[in-house]
């Protein structure tokens, strides 16, 4: 039964952290998701925030990439 404690004490010491940081900081906590992964978690709108930069980044890199091959494409076809 040492887990037990071991894992009583880790919960004490977690909240007490937690209790000292104001909210912002809480949010952006890390934590493990059910696959066991360790992800920073957002709130909504940071989370749709970043999803849109993200986005925009991609499109960019998409449309970079489609200019190359018409580019390609033309040079081949002379």
């Amino acid at each position: 039964m040492a887990r037990g404690n071991q894992r009583d004490k880790a919960r004490e010491k977690n909240l007490k952290d937690q209790a000292g940081k104001t909210g912002s900081e809480r949010t952006t906590m890390r934590g493990k998701d059910s696959d066991g992964f360790v992800r920073m978690q957002q709130s909504g709108t940071e989370f749709a925030r970043t999803k849109e930069a993200q986005a925009a980044i991609m499109q960019a890199k998409q449309k970079a990439a489609d200019d190359k091959r018409k580019a390609d494409a033309a040079a081949a076809g002379k």
